[in-house]
């Protein structure tokens, strides 16, 4: 087969010859010669039929009539809609702010604690609107009594102090108590200066303290001004 006849004039059974292209076709004797090109095709084979099972169920193959498959709109649709909640998840998700420098507010722990940050230097006014430099007035037990005046508390700190430690009360308006309670300076910050330092919310029936040493360091912040239990041993240091 594919071999020409003596006169040089095709094959001799008469079959057309096998594309040059092909090259030179060699039949084995034994059939099992072949079995690895059949292991190969048939692995192309089983390849070629699982793609076109899955392009069918997606929807992905090509319809009768020649038009464009019906899944691939889909699957366009589909990505572009996840990709469009990922930027929004991006954008929304929540971020922690950053302090810009004032100190974190850490509630009260049952040991003595390290210092939380410097105070600021603020000017505070009296009853008669005189401004007075907080810093003058350290070492201090500092109370914001804005959202709830808390004066059982405030007496009890102020029996508790020990002698050059100053109980300042400060209210969140110009006005003043002009009789505060024996052993206390009372002072307004009108201008919110050390909520806004410490980031600290004002809450109704709660008055934070800060205590404050003699070198303007903010050696503790009580959320809530409770039982002096809480912090006695740091009143007392204060005036070290």
């Amino acid at each position: 087969m594919g071999m020409a006849d003596a006169e040089g004039q095709g094959p001799p059974d008469g079959l057309p010859d096998l594309p040059p292209e092909w090259g030179r076709v060699v039949i084995p004797d034994d059939a099992s010669e072949l079995d690895h090109e059949a292991r190969q095709i048939r692995h192309e084979l089983r390849r070629l039929h699982q793609r076109t099972v899955w392009r069918r169920r997606l929807g992905l193959a090509p319809r009768p009539d020649g038009r464009p498959p019906l899944g691939l709109p889909v699957l366009v649709l589909l990505v572009s809609v996840l990709i469009t909640l990922t930027g929004l998840a991006a954008v929304t998700w929540p971020r922690s702010s950053r302090s810009g420098g004032s100190p974190t507010v850490l509630p009260y722990p049952a040991t003595a604690s390290a210092a939380v940050g410097p105070l600021p230097a603020l000017d505070l006014v009296d009853a008669a609107e005189s401004p007075v430099p907080l810093r003058s007035l350290l070492p201090a037990m500092i109370v914001l009594v804005d959202a709830c005046a808390c004066a059982e508390q405030v007496a009890q700190a102020v029996a508790e102090a020990p002698p050059g430690v100053t109980v300042v009360t400060v209210t969140g308006s110009r006005e003043v108590d002009a009789t505060p309670a024996p052993g206390v300076r009372a002072l307004a910050d009108p201008a919110g200066g050390l909520r806004d330092y410490l980031r600290l919310a004002a809450h109704p029936g709660t008055a934070p303290a800060l205590l404050v040493d003699r070198t303007g360091i903010l050696v503790r912040l009580v959320p809530e001004l409770g039982p002096v239990d809480q912090y006695r041993d740091d009143l007392v240091h204060l005036a070290a």
